[in-house]
């Protein structure tokens, strides 16, 4: 009778060492034969693998194949790779009320985790109404620490709020000579 093929057109076929030893070969051979078994080249033909039993293992695999993204209803955004540079610009983000407590900015932003993970830097294209608002070529910069070091009034702000902390720490020594020569000259 002639063989029958498989149907699908796999088959799978242990790699197994060959059966007649030499005596010339020694026990090298047999100890490269033996590793040879438990290769992982050798589990099956044309690289399939049998998956886990276990529901979670299973679960993990499906989790690690789905891409990275926010989904569909947020156009597919990929999660970007994290820089340093993008490191610091969330940071600065998340602390611009300190930097400018006169602007109100909303919080619900900076506590999310989705939004830390999630996100895109683009360039503003200002139209030509803002002419006189917006910044000149000179004045902008790549990142957003740079710009905000670069900006005059946040570091005006910066160096009197130095000041004001320099003032409160000062050594207490020279508050007690304050305070007494305030005193001997009211009276």
């Amino acid at each position: 009778m002639a063989e029958t093929k498989p149907l699908i057109g796999l088959k799978w076929e242990p790699k197994l060492p060959g059966l007649s030893l030499d005596m010339k070969t020694g026990s090298s051979s047999i100890k490269r034969a033996e590793s040879s078994l438990w290769t992982s080249n050798s589990e099956l033909v044309d690289g399939l693998c049998v998956p886990p039993n276990d529901p979670k293992k299973v679960n993990k695999m499906i989790r690690k194949q789905i891409k990275d993204t926010t989904g569909s209803n947020w156009f597919d955004m990929p999660a970007p790779t994290m820089t340093p540079e993008l490191k610091r610009d969330l940071q600065l983000l998340k602390l611009r009320t300190v930097m400018d407590p006169a602007q109100h900015f909303k919080k619900a932003v900076s506590r999310s985790k989705i939004a830390e993970k999630y996100f895109q830097i683009g360039t503003v294209i200002e139209p030509a109404s803002e002419f006189y608002g917006r910044l000149t070529k000179k004045n902008r910069r790549a990142t957003l620490a740079d710009e905000l070091v670069s900006d005059p009034k946040t570091s005006q702000y910066r160096k009197r709020k130095v000041k004001e902390i320099e003032e409160k720490n000062r050594a207490v020594t020279n508050k007690k000579w304050k305070k007494g020569n305030t005193k001997q000259r009211r009276n």
